[in-house]
């Protein structure tokens, strides 16, 4: 794959990522997993991250890992940056409405849940965090694999929030673009409320690097969603990956991957910025 050194100077936002700095913002005694060496940044590192690559503004998410519902790390960031980040942030189910105008003010644009990591069962009560959610006009950014989205489907439809779909939605890749989980993340491209981030490769490939068995699923996202409803992310610094990912040769993966240069410039820019508002406070 030949670079393509024009994607540099393309305005850009990455649309998942972490700071983890333990040396400021230390993990509680209790945390199960501890990221640590090259699982680590702070926020003034992933800045220079960003400017190597002409990356303008990113979308912060809280760890699991590390900080689990400690959002310090994730707040100190986002003012850190002076406009330059937004975030999502790790809560409880019952957080209340003034808790989340706070955070709205802040700079938080939504609430992450991570069906991955914690399952389905773990979110039975959320129904009226997500109404909430849909009252301030937030998202709801939900991390599933295989087939979990097959049964979660219904809930995200009818709670009224922006959903936001991390990492192409984990498919099972064995199973191709009709597998159940994958099948029910293209339906809900026609609710107008859905983005899913063209990200987190590694994550469901079997091949690895550069996931040519993921070039179905990317172009079914591409044509049932558009680009005005795919956003890209890097999901540095790539936790618990368990192979080599650098920034810059992801980066250049997706965007060879897109069609053409209109394309390319609404889900690295226009489509971010929209959603998100940078640039607007």
């Amino acid at each position: 794959m030949a670079a393509d050194f024009q994607i540099y100077a393309q305005p850009k936002v990455d649309c998942h990522c972490h700071v983890l700095d333990p040396a400021r913002f230390a993990y509680a005694p209790d945390t199960a997993y501890r990221p640590a060496g090259q699982e680590t940044g702070s926020a003034a590192y992933f800045a220079q991250v960003l400017e190597s690559h002409g990356v303008r503004h990113a979308l912060l998410v809280g760890p699991n890992s590390g900080y689990g519902m400690d959002n310090r790390c994730l707040l100190d960031a986002i003012a850190q940056g002076q406009g330059r980040f937004k975030g999502i942030a790790v809560l409880p189910s019952d957080a209340p409405l003034p808790q989340l105008q706070e955070l709205k003010a802040q700079g938080i644009v939504g609430v992450a849940f991570n069906f991955a990591l914690h399952g389905l069962d773990h979110y039975a009560d959320i129904g009226p965090l997500l109404e909430r959610l849909a009252a301030l006009d937030m998202f709801a950014q939900v991390q599933v694999e295989h087939d979990q989205l097959a049964a979660l489907a219904p809930r995200l439809e009818g709670c009224g929030a922006r959903v936001l779909v991390d990492h192409c939605g984990r498919p099972a890749i064995d199973g191709g673009i009709s597998a159940p989980g994958f099948a029910a993340l293209l339906r809900l491209a026609g609710n107008g409320r859905t983005t899913v981030k063209l990200s987190g490769f590694y994550k469901f490939s079997k091949t690895g690097y550069p996931f040519t068995d993921t070039l179905a699923h990317t172009r079914a996202l591409l044509e049932a969603f558009g680009p005005d409803q795919c956003v890209w992310a890097s999901d540095w610094p790539f936790l618990r990956a368990t192979s080599r990912q650098d920034y810059g040769a992801l980066l250049q993966q997706l965007a060879q991957a897109m069609p053409d240069a209109d394309t390319r410039d609404a889900i690295f820019w226009r489509t971010p910025v929209r959603l998100f508002g940078f640039g607007q406070g």
